[in-house]
């Protein structure tokens, strides 16, 4: 291989690097939101540089270790644990690439990266709505079920008797006769917990 067709084909390995991790929706997240600090677009743009070198260090690598080094990656430099199964997507993509490049196959390397350029998506993280936005007729009961401040959908899972989570909403126990639990306002403290009574 000659030297300009060399440079010519790790441009191009590097052009499709970078055309995976920008399409990668984990790494766009991560770098719209500013989870690597107010730097997220310098990480993102040496990521690309970083995953380059990586390939040209370790010649012989399999599809696992790409996985590792990008997770690894992830979580160090924007606080982010990927577990969208896209991590395996993204790493076959890059050995795939850089097999094609081993190979000296420019053409390859040029379809897949323009390939992976045209199906880029543009991905947003949305924030959990609340069930004071979304259930707007049962606003009193909405009201009831805020606990500390906190709306509805925050952190506020309760357990029912069976053990099952339910979204905010903790049955009542059906009275069973004499014997049953009952809660009196009395027993309600301030903090939101209830002090269940036996009866006697």
């Amino acid at each position: 291989m000659m030297a300009g067709a060399g440079e010519d084909l790790r441009a191009l390995f590097g052009a499709g690097v970078r055309a995976a991790l920008e399409a990668w929706p984990a790494l766009q997240i991560a770098v719209e939101n500013g989870f690597g600090g107010v730097h997220s677009q310098e990480k993102a743009e040496w990521l690309g540089g970083a995953v380059e070198e990586y390939f040209f260090r370790n010649a012989d690598l399999e599809l696992d270790e790409v996985e590792d080094f990008l997770g690894e990656l992830m979580t160090n430099e924007f606080d982010t644990v990927v577990e969208d199964g896209s991590l395996p997507q993204v790493s076959q993509q890059l050995n795939t690439m850089f097999h094609h490049f081993q190979r000296g196959d420019g053409t390859a390397l040029k379809e897949m990266a323009s390939s992976i350029t045209q199906r880029k998506c543009r991905v947003r993280a949305t924030t959990l709505t609340t069930a004071r936005e979304t259930d707007e007729d049962d606003a009193d009961s909405v009201e009831d079920m805020e606990v500390k401040g906190l709306p509805l959908g925050w952190g506020d899972v309760t357990a029912t008797n069976d053990g099952a989570a339910a979204d905010g909403v903790c049955p009542q126990p059906e009275s069973s006769g004499p014997d049953s639990q009952t809660i009196k306002e009395e027993d309600i403290v301030e903090d939101g917990w209830t002090i269940v009574r036996r009866k006697k």
